[in-house]
C-alpha cells in the first residue's frame, strides 16, 4: 500500500472495532501506516512520561497571519502556495512562532493540539538541551572522558572518546546508519530499542542485542580518530543519554522533565519510547505536542529563557564547517553540527533540529522566527522535500518581519 497526502482519501487505518487495517509490526513506520503510527505510538510500543510539572503553561499570544497563499518554491521546481507545499511534503502539524507569539498554526492529517507526535531525531536535540542545563548546574562536563561516566566503555571504541564528541557527532566509532538494512547497526539498534522484531528470516546465529546499552558495549571498530570528522550516528546520543543517567542519578524521562520540560512551561507531558530494559530512546523515541517543540525552540531564541545556559545556545550557533561533508552537503551546503543541532550556515548561525520522515524546529534569530514541522513522509530522507521547507520558511521570515 502506498501513502496518502492530506488531500488525498485516507484510508481506514486503525479504525473500526476491532480495526481491519492494523500496522505491521515490522513496518509499522513505513507508508503509509507511519501516518497514523507518528501520532500514536502509545498504542504501539511501552513509553515513559516526561511529566510537565504542575506548573504553568507558558502562554504562547496569537497574531494569527494567514500565510496559506504565500507563494514558496515547489519539490522538484516550479512554484507553489505554501498550503500546497504542507500537502506535498506529507504534514501533520506547522507551526511559526514570530516573537513568541502564533502567527500561523495548521494540524492535518487527524492531528490535533494535544496530540504527541513523534519527532524522530529531534529527540536529539531534546536530549541535549537537557545535556546543556545538566552542564550549567556542574552536574555534567562535556570534556570530560565518557569513561569517566561509563567505565564499562573501556573496552569499546569510545574508549578516549569525550562527552562533546558525542555531542557533535564525531567520535570515531564505526556506527552503520543505513536505514533500509536491517542487519545494519541502525536496524539492530530497532531491535535493541523494541521498535521492530527481528527479521523472520534471520540467521538463527545471529545475536540481535536485547536492549541499547548491550549493543553499545558491542561497538568496538574504531574507524577514525575522535573528533577528526562529522558522521552522523545515532548510537552518539543514547551513550551521552547514559552518561547523563549516570551523572544525574536518575532516568532520562525525569531529567528532561525537570531540566527542560517542566520549567519552560510545556503544555502537554511528553513521553519516550522505551526499551526492555526501561532506557529511553534518547536518539528517536521522544513525542510530544506541536506547541510544545515550538516552545523548546523558543528557549534556544531566547538565549536558553533561564533553562539551559546562554553560553550551552551560543556554542551549538558555532559548529566546524570544515568536518562537514557529503551527503550532509546536499540540503545543507555550507552547515555544520553542533550539541545535536544543525547549523544553517556560518553567517545567519540560524539551527535546525531535524528527523527523518520529516520533523523539524527551526530557530532563526534574524527573524525572531520559530518554525514547526511535523510529517510522516514516505522516506526516511528527501532531499527534494527538505529544500523546499528551508527555502519556505525564509519565504516565511520575510515575509513577517
Amino acid at each position: 500500500m502506498t501513502s496518502y497526502r492530506n488531500s488525498d482519501p485516507r484510508p481506514p487505518i486503525m479504525q473500526g472495532a476491532p480495526p481491519s487495517l492494523v500496522p505491521p509490526r515490522a513496518g509499522w513506520d513505513r507508508p503509509p501506516w507511519n501516518r497514523w503510527s507518528f501520532q500514536n505510538i502509545r498504542q504501539l510500543l511501552p513509553t515513559a512520561e516526561v511529566w510537565r510539572g504542575d506548573g504553568g503553561v507558558r502562554d504562547l499570544p496569537r497574531a494569527e497571519r494567514d500565510l496559506d497563499g504565500l507563494e514558496v518554491d515547489a519539490v522538484g521546481g516550479g512554484r507553489t502556495s505554501l498550503a500546497g507545499l504542507l500537502d506535498d511534503t506529507y504534514t501533520d502539524g506547522f507551526l511559526v512562532l514570530k516573537d513568541g507569539r502564533i502567527v500561523y498554526e495548521r494540524y492535518f492529517n487527524g492531528m490535533a493540539p494535544r496530540s504527541l507526535h513523534l519527532s524522530q531525531s529531534v529527540a536529539k536535540s531534546v536530549t541535549a538541551a537537557a545535556a546543556g542545563a545538566l552542564a550549567g548546574k556542574g552536574l555534567l562536563d562535556v570534556n570530560a572522558a565518557v569513561t569517566d561516566y561509563i567505565p564499562e566503555l573501556a573496552g569499546t571504541a569510545y574508549r578516549g572518546a569525550r562527552l562533546q564528541h558525542l555531542l557533535d557527532m564525531t567520535s570515531g566509532v564505526a556506527f552503520d546508519e543505513t536505514y533500509t538494512d536491517p542487519y545494519s547497526d541502525m536496524g539492530q539498534l530497532d531491535v535493541a530499542a523494541g521498535w521492530k522484531p527481528p527479521p523472520a528470516s534471520t540467521d538463527p546465529s545471529f545475536r540481535w542485542p536485547r536492549h541499547v546499552f548491550e549493543q553499545i558495549l558491542g561497538l568496538g571498530r574504531l574507524e577514525r580518530r575522535h573528533g577528526e570528522l562529522f558522521a552522523y550516528r545515532s548510537i552518539e546520543t543514547e551513550v551521552l543519554g547514559f552518561c547523563m543517567e549516570r551523572a544525574a542519578g536518575k532516568r532520562l524521562p525525569q531529567i528532561v522533565s525537570e531540566e527542560i520540560w517542566a520549567p519552560m512551561g510545556a503544555e502537554e507531558s511528553a513521553c519516550f519510547t522505551v526499551d526492555a530494559a526501561g532506557s529511553a530512546l534518547a536518539d528517536g523515541g521522544f513525542n510530544a505536542s506541536l506547541r510544545d517543540y515550538g516552545r523548546l525552540g523558543l528557549l534556544y531564541l531566547e538565549n536558553g529563557g533561564g533553562v539551559v545556559p546562554p553560553s550551552w545556545v551560543e556554542a551549538t550557533r558555532n559548529g566546524n564547517h570544515a568536518i562537514f561533508g557529503p551527503p550532509y552537503t546536499e540540503s545543507l551546503p555550507r552547515g555544520a553540527y553542533r550539541n545535536c543541532w544543525w547549523i544553517e550556515d556560518p553567517a545567519r548561525r540560524a539551527i535546525y533540529a531535524r528527523g527523518v520522515f520529516g520533523q523539524m524546529i527551526y530557530v532563526n534569530w534574524d527573524y525572531a522566527m520559530v518554525a514547526v514541522k511535523l510529517s510522516s513522509w514516505p522516506d526516511f530522507l528527501n532531499t527534494g522535500f527538505a529544500v523546499a521547507t528551508q527555502k519556505a520558511l525564509h519565504v516565511i521570515g520575510r515575509h513577517l518581519a
